[in-house]
């Protein structure tokens, strides 16, 4: 017992000695900070939500603690129990230390240890296995340090990233995600107790190992709150009652195939930003899990959401479960080249509204075709005969689209998507060619999806973009015309939704690959896109697999949960209307192959050509001084009388059998001029009008 008290009194006497030396100490002996253990990599959201976080270098999940964004009762109770006079004293408190050397000295044993919680600090981050007086006084020393350097809030910072937890768990945003699932803001009274005692003893108290231990801990630390008055006694009996975490909950690992992306590009970065909205994220995740189940057995779903107005992806789902070895999981099918099927009929459809060849209600021909030895077949192995362009698009007839493909050119499609930055892999050595119409090109959903983010901001095309602090390119590329994107939006939102579904008001295109391979849903409404892909990673055959039967389904489920409300579709543009069939010229009012209109006789003279304006010419209507627009002079060459004029999609008032003719703009910017011979052949520039 003598031996013991002389041992506490010499305790005492070191500390004044140490306290006496520190100034010089300090400078040659700084306290480890700059060396604490490495953190664990975390990628987050738009507003810093955790998507996913990975373990560290060490194998430890270690995060890094925000005094400012944690819950104050659970400071409040951490500051009590461990160290009740911890934003008075500077670093050491010789109360404490008194009363530890005290009982030492009655109990022959030590019953409390006296540590600040800057004292604590310094042992985490200058770890010793023995228990001594000489290693308590190299622990008082640094936590005088570590108090000389660092605020009262960066030291409970520093302490709550480091404290262990039990296991791997280190800090208290590791632990409240392991045994809570949830971030430490707003902590239930039960769980803030539980965390302050498992720093104490974290393998013996362990919830998942030692749920009686853990209880008795937490229950020990809710008294001592409501014997020192921090908690009201009602409330400490109504926490005592709450259940234990019986099992340690995986870490979140939303967008998991994206964090990995983002980890791959900059690997030494610990803190990733993205553009994405984890509430969003998490609903699109849960819709493709559930779809997935639905569809059988190694069938996958992947998704993106994007806003088309910044190109913003909200939402990226590679896979229906990341972790799920049956389905190839780890596979990120967002970003896999795939037949795209009848998806890409919406831009042959804008392509020839642009040049002028069609108008919504023209007539078309659905029969089988002969286009220099390819012969297209429609989906059901059935034609309708004669039917309007609006029914072809919406019943995706196959034969009707290759006929206006092979009227505007198949390069000049893979020209548009190749300007709105995607780019169809086409099989090696092979030209673009009529199949690619119907699928015979190599696609991604993000590609895809890009292409209708087009659509959707009325012909303007802005890049995805998924990291924050990426900036959208000033001055986007136009895909189609706003005259030509609101034709296919109209004619898209009168598709029939899928069984079951309800009408949202969006427009949306299905497609199915060769062989019910792939399956495609895209939709868009007047701000969002998104993207829908069923199948399987391996390429492998689904019998009975279809667009509107698979993935359209999906798409309105995901719409209606993604929570991002639904914008209305922009209203027609100057220049774009839907004209009744009885209303339409005679040039427009029929179809036929290679866009030559039905009429007896082949033309003998040449195609009809724009004179003046000349394409991208910008002409001066004199607006500027506030006058009334000044008739501009059309002027053509070729082709065979009479001539049809259209600006922006809609015919002047009448016929001309002369080659020049005039037009009157109702303002400036950029618009579209159109003509049509009797032949049906047609000729189309872009001017801007200032």
């Amino acid at each position: 017992m003598r031996r013991t008290a002389l041992g506490a009194a010499a305790l005492l006497v070191t500390l004044a000695i140490g306290v006496f030396a520190l100034d010089r100490l300090d400078k040659a002996y700084p306290p480890p900070l700059a060396d604490a253990a490495p953190l664990s990599p975390e990628v987050v959201d738009r507003d810093g939500a955790l998507l996913r976080v990975y373990a560290a270098a060490d194998g430890r999940w270690r995060l890094q603690a925000d005094v400012d964004t944690l819950d104050p009762q659970f400071l409040e109770m951490l500051v009590a129990y461990e160290d009740r006079r911890f934003w008075s004293h500077s670093g050491v408190d010789p109360l404490a230390l008194a009363r530890a050397a005290f009982q030492l000295a009655a109990n022959g044993r030590i019953v409390s240890g006296g540590s600040t919680l800057s004292m604590q600090l310094a042992r985490l981050v200058e770890p010793r296995g023995e228990r001594s007086f000489a290693a308590k006084f190299r622990q008082i020393a640094r936590a005088l340090q570590i108090e000389r350097r660092l605020s009262k809030g960066e030291i409970l910072e520093r302490y709550l990233t480091l404290a262990p937890y039990g296991g791997n768990l280190e800090g208290v945003r590791a632990a409240s995600l392991a045994w809570f699932g949830k971030e430490p803001h707003k902590l239930s009274l039960s769980e803030a107790a539980l965390l302050v005692a498992l720093p104490q003893s974290p393998e013996a108290r362990r919830p998942d190992r030692h749920p009686q231990a853990a209880k008795a801990a937490r229950d020990r630390v809710l008294a001592r709150m409501a014997k020192g008055g921090v908690i009201a006694e009602g409330e400490v009996t109504r926490a005592a009652h709450a259940a234990i975490a019986a099992e340690r909950r995986p870490m979140p690992a939303y967008a998991a195939h994206l964090a990995d992306a983002a980890r791959r590009a900059d690997p030494e970065k610990r803190r990733h930003r993205l553009l994405l909205d984890r509430g969003v994220q998490a609903r699109l995740e849960a819709v493709a899990r559930e779809a997935a189940r639905r569809q059988g057995a190694r069938v996958s779903v992947a998704m993106i959401l994007a806003d088309a107005r910044t190109g913003a992806v909200l939402a990226r789902v590679g896979s229906a479960g990341y972790f799920n070895a049956a389905r190839a999981g780890w596979i990120d099918m967002s970003v896999v080249q795939r037949s795209p099927g009848s998806t890409l009929k919406p831009l042959i459809y804008g392509l020839a509204f642009e040049e002028g060849l069609v108008m919504q209600e023209t007539m078309i021909e659905d029969r089988p075709g002969n286009f220099s030895g390819y012969r297209p077949k429609n989906f059901d192995m059935e034609y309708q005969g004669d039917v309007t362009v609006r029914e072809a698009l919406q019943m995706s007839l196959n034969v009707p689209a290759i006929r206006l493909l092979d009227a505007v050119g198949p390069a000049r499609l893979m020209a548009r998507m190749r300007r709105a930055g995607v780019h169809p892999v086409l099989p090696p050595g092979e030209a673009p060619g009529l199949a690619i119409g119907l699928g015979g090109a190599g696609l991604t959903l993000e590609g895809l999806v890009q292409l209708y983010a087009g659509l959707a901001n009325r012909g303007k095309v802005r890049p995805l973009r998924y990291a924050a602090g990426s900036e959208a390119p000033p001055d986007p590329a136009t895909v189609l015309t706003r005259q030509a994107t609101w034709q296919i939006a109209d004619m898209l939102a009168g598709v029939v939704p899928p069984g079951g579904a309800p009408r949202l008001g969006i427009a949306y295109k299905t497609g199915t690959s060769y062989g019910y391979r792939d399956a495609w849903a895209v939709g868009y409404d007047g701000r969002h896109v998104l993207g829908v892909w069923v199948g399987r990673p391996d390429g492998g055959s689904v019998p009975g697999l279809t667009g509107y039967l698979a993935a359209a389904p999906i798409l309105f489920e995901a719409f209606s949960r993604s929570g991002v409300g639904l914008t209305p579709l922009p209203r027609a543009p100057a220049g774009a209307v839907r004209l009744a069939a009885q209303d339409l010229p005679f040039s427009l009012r029929r179809f036929a192959s290679s866009g030559r209109a039905a009429v007896a006789g082949a033309p003998t003279e040449p195609a009809p050509e724009i004179a003046f304006p000349p394409e991208g010419a910008r002409v001066d209507l004199g607006l500027s001084q506030g006058a009334r627009a000044m008739p501009l002079a059309l002027k053509i060459n070729g082709g065979r009388a009479p001539f049809r004029w259209l600006a922006n999609g809609e015919p002047l008032p009448e016929t001309h059998r002369r080659r020049t003719a005039s037009w009157t703009p109702d303002g400036r910017g950029s618009s579209t001029l159109t003509v049509i011979d009797a032949a049906g052949r047609s000729a189309s520039v872009r001017v801007v009008l200032e």
